[in-house]
């Protein structure tokens, strides 16, 4: 059953981070050149090519580029991302969409590309909805995030309270388990820990949530933290200070590329 609240909570997010996300969004980016460099030599199928949980539009551009005389189409949760998609790839197909019910067809889809959107998603839905809408042999190239992804958070935070302070993503293993039940073999994978810096723990957050990527499901803490708390955090974290003076965060990009039997 699909969570619709929380869709829309991180339909929200997203929507309301639209405006600054490009200039925020560094490691996403780079995410986005690693998994174009993983799906180097993975053709999709004939078909439509799909950016689902295309943001701004990152990834349709990777694929306008590779494949000029197809048809892209960028989906998103939130109208102010696909607006932004407009802006940067006028001549782009799109449309509001959950990637846990797309508004597609059977079989029309020859390649679906998504980045960084698995990791808010019931996968094992999402792997069914493009399963269902991709033709055979058609290939999905994938970017999630892995359990590393914010541990420094999870340090800082531990024991604070009872609250839920970082998003929980799943192993490698579970993911591609998930496709397996749905008919979707793993092709290659490659991992990256890849950090994110800022002067401080209070510049690290404000980036994160510049990018709509603050959100940790259920069991979050819904007030705001007492300064002896925030203190405590700041203190713990001090840990991940750099030789440069920085702080720092990771990213566990999981790139998979995975294909539908023919």
């Amino acid at each position: 059953m699909i969570d619709h609240q929380a869709h829309a909570e991180v339909a929200g997010r997203f929507g309301r981070a639209a405006e600054r996300y490009d200039d925020a969004a560094g490691v996403q980016r780079d995410i986005c050149n690693r998994l174009s460099l993983l799906a180097d030599g993975q053709p999709p199928a004939e078909g439509w090519l799909l950016d689902a949980g295309c943001g701004t539009g990152f990834g349709v551009g990777h694929l306008r580029a590779r494949f000029p005389d197809r048809r892209v189409l960028g989906l998103d949760l939130a109208p102010q991302m696909l607006a932004r998609l407009s802006d940067h790839h006028p001549h782009a197909w799109r449309a509001a969409a959950d990637m846990e019910a797309l508004p597609l067809v059977s079989g029309c889809a020859g390649g679906i590309w998504s980045s960084l959107s698995l990791q808010w998603c019931d996968p094992g839905q999402v792997f069914r909805e493009f399963a269902r809408v991709l033709a055979p042999g058609g290939v999905v190239w994938l970017a999630t995030l892995g359990p590393r992804t914010f541990h420094e958070l999870r340090h800082a935070f531990q024991g604070v309270d009872a609250a839920r302070h970082v998003l929980e993503c799943p192993a490698r293993q579970s993911v591609v388990a998930a496709a397996s039940a749905q008919a979707l073999s793993l092709v290659t994978a490659e991992e990256h820990l890849l950090s994110a810096t800022a002067p401080n723990l209070a510049g690290l957050l404000r980036d994160i949530k510049a990018v709509g990527a603050q959100g940790v499901g259920a069991g979050r803490r819904r007030g705001m933290l007492g300064r002896d708390a925030w203190r405590e955090i700041e203190a713990r974290y001090e840990r991940f200070r750099r030789a440069d003076g920085a702080v720092a965060i990771s990213y566990d990009a999981q790139l998979l590329i995975l294909r539908k039997s023919s």
